[in-house]
C-alpha cells in the first residue's frame, strides 16, 4: 500500500517540473523579444542603434568617415572649456556639445563598421582638416595653430576665441550635413544629418548672441 502514494508523489513532482519547465519557456520566449526591443539603448558599438540598416551609397560613407573626427574636434574644444571658460553660458554650451557629439561619435563609428568600412577613407594624399584650417573636403575645421592658441587662453580671451572658433566649425558641419541630405541614400544618416543642421544652427544662431555681448 505504501508504494502508490510514492508514485503518486513523484508523479505530481514529474508534473509540477513540467509546469515549471514551461513557465519558464514561457518567460524566456518574452524576455527574448523584449531583448531585441531595448538591446538598442545602451551600447553604440554593436548594437542596433549603431547600425544603420538599409542601402547605403558613397555619401553616406564619406559623411560618417568624415564627420567623426569632425565632431571629434568639436569635442576636444568644448573639453576646453572646463577650467578656461569664464562666461556661464559658454561653460554650459559646451557641455551641451560633448554631450550631444560624443554618442553621435559613436553610432557613426558603428553604422561604418556594419557596412563593412573603415572609420579613415583611404586616401593618397593627407585627409585635409586635422592638420589644415580650411579643406574643402573637411569645411569648419581648425588647424593645429588655432587649437594651440585656443589651449592657451583663459577667461574672456578664450569665451571669445571658443565662439568664433566653433561657429566657424559648426557652419562646416552644417554644409556636410546639408550635403548628406542631398546626396546620402541612407535613412538613419539622413535622418541625423538633419539633426545636425537643426541642433548646430541652433547653436550658431545662440552663439552669434553670445559673441555680441563679450
Amino acid at each position: 500500500m505504501s508504494v502508490l502514494p510514492h508514485s503518486s508523489a513523484r508523479r505530481r513532482t514529474v508534473v509540477s517540473a513540467g509546469v515549471v519547465a514551461s513557465l519558464a519557456l514561457g518567460l524566456a520566449a518574452c524576455g527574448s523579444g523584449d531583448k531585441h526591443t531595448s538591446a538598442s539603448a545602451p551600447h553604440h558599438g554593436n548594437s542596433p542603434s549603431a547600425s544603420a540598416p538599409g542601402s547605403f551609397d558613397a555619401a553616406d560613407v564619406t559623411f560618417a568617415q568624415m564627420m567623426i573626427p569632425h565632431h571629434q574636434q568639436a569635442v576636444s574644444m568644448a573639453e576646453l572649456a572646463d577650467g578656461r571658460a569664464s562666461d556661464q553660458e559658454i561653460k554650459s554650451l559646451a557641455a551641451d556639445i560633448e554631450k550631444a557629439q560624443g554618442p553621435e561619435i559613436s553610432t557613426m563609428q558603428g553604422w561604418l563598421a556594419s557596412w563593412g568600412k573603415p572609420v579613415s577613407p583611404s586616401m593618397d594624399h593627407n585627409m585635409p582638416g586635422m592638420t589644415h584650417g580650411s579643406g574643402s573636403s573637411m569645411p569648419g575645421m581648425m588647424s593645429d595653430k588655432d587649437m594651440t592658441g585656443l589651449k592657451a587662453a583663459k577667461g574672456k580671451d578664450f569665451d571669445k576665441r571658443f565662439t568664433e572658433m566653433m561657429i566657424g566649425h559648426h557652419k562646416g558641419a552644417i554644409t556636410m550635413a546639408e550635403d548628406e541630405q542631398k546626396k546620402g541614400r541612407n535613412a538613419a544618416a539622413k535622418k541625423l544629418a538633419v539633426a545636425v543642421v537643426k541642433n548646430q544652427q541652433a547653436e550658431v544662431d545662440k552663439m552669434h548672441k553670445i559673441l555680441g555681448r563679450l
